[in-house]
């Protein structure tokens, strides 16, 4: 069950360690802390192994994977004994990496990405590609007539306007290749309806958005908390502190709000009200791919007698989202082998803004994402539509 894993952004920190991470698990020189589908409750037979995956992908850089290893190795992201053993392995993904079309229309473009889809399918005899969005985090688009409607958006992407972002533009390449798309952004990727439809016409599943890796996971195990108890929460306000490429890109306003909105949706639907306060996001490049996040909570209690909980949260980034890459893209996989198509809502659990109008409760969460797994090792029907 040959399954590639196409990365954009391949060249990224959370795709580096995705690859060096699963390279290193294949030739059994690490463990698979981390990876939700190792778990007796998810893992199984219809998941590809690791063993299984093959990586390709684009960037808009040239810079060689195993230099990008080195220099996560010597921040203390890699372990820098996984690096220097797989020196092979990592010239071989990077064979399979991709420069990030830029010339012609975004038509142009989007085929250009097809082509190399195709081509990296039928070079590996892989049974199927799942497109995986690890980029930068883009601002959200303006709205555009043809976002509405697959003919008309095929129609404007040959004019010399830019209609689509360039998330949507990769899922669009990606389901008209018959390829699965995950978005681990918060960027726009399928949320059209123009390209939620042609999914459906072709298809293929997806699933999104905005990987959950730190703060806003702590809050899909607070914020029910304090609902299941019946304490108000007053005002809840957190500060991030991050460095990076991704730090630097939430430098931008636009794509610091897109990020915030992705973070905050979990309090408003889980509480059933917004408290007081906000989620503010600062670059600090001196910390390079780790953050640091501060929460205050002010809540109130019986009698209305005021309590408060504060938290810390510091992580490396790309050390916590890589393994739920390799998670997502199995469990995409078994499901586009499974027959389903559309949104695969029961990903939640992965996701700080998931799709659908499921709950944000990580414990309702979970329970979702064991059923979904069970019904795909067992054959079971795995649609929720029937």
């Amino acid at each position: 069950m040959r399954t590639g894993i196409w990365l954009v952004g391949a060249r990224g920190s959370v795709a580096t360690t995705s690859i060096v991470g699963a390279l290193a698990l294949r030739a059994g020189l690490t463990r698979p802390t981390g990876c939700v589908t190792e778990l007796p409750a998810v893992g199984g037979p219809a998941l590809p192994t690791f063993s299984d995956l093959v990586f390709g992908g684009h960037d808009v850089v040239a810079t060689p994977l195993a230099k990008r290893a080195e220099t996560l190795a010597a921040a203390g992201v890699l372990p820098a004994r996984l690096v220097a053993a797989l020196p092979e392995e990592l010239a071989a993904v990077d064979r399979d990496l991709r420069p990030a079309p830029t010339d012609g229309s975004q038509a142009d473009r989007a085929a250009a990405i097809v082509r190399d889809l195709t081509e990296f399918r039928d070079r590996h005899g892989l049974v199927r590609v799942v497109v995986v969005n690890v980029s930068a985090t883009e601002a959200a688009p303006e709205p555009h007539p043809a976002h509405a409607d697959p003919a008309a958006l095929s129609a404007a992407l040959t004019g010399p306007d830019e209609v689509l972002p360039p998330s949507s533009l990769y899922a669009y390449a990606a389901v008209t290749a018959g390829c699965p798309y995950v978005d681990f952004t918060p960027s726009t990727g399928l949320r059209l309806p123009a390209l939620s439809a042609l999914a459906e016409q072709h298809r293929v599943p997806y699933a999104g958005h905005d990987g959950k890796t730190g703060e806003t996971l702590l809050k899909s195990v607070l914020a029910p908390m304090f609902a299941m108890r019946n304490l108000h929460v007053r005002s809840w306000s957190g500060t991030n502190l991050l460095g990076g490429g991704d730090g630097a890109t939430l430098a931008d306003p636009a794509a610091n709000a897109a990020k915030v909105r992705s973070k905050q949706r979990v309090l408003g639907e889980t509480l059933g009200y917004l408290p007081q306060g906000d989620t503010r996001i600062d670059y600090v490049e001196e910390l390079g791919d780790f953050k640091t996040a501060w929460d205050l909570i002010t809540f109130a209690g019986f009698l209305g007698t005021g309590m408060r909980l504060e938290f810390t949260w510091h992580g490396c980034d790309s050390a916590l989202a890589a393994p739920l890459v390799l998670d997502l893209a199995r469990l995409t996989a078994a499901a586009h082998a499974a027959g389903r198509s559309g949104p695969l809502t029961e990903l939640a659990f992965f996701f700080k803004d998931p799709l659908g109008e499921g709950t944000h409760s990580l414990a309702d969460q979970w329970t979702r994402l064991c059923e979904f797994a069970h019904r795909l090792h067992t054959g079971g029907t795995d649609d929720p539509r029937g």
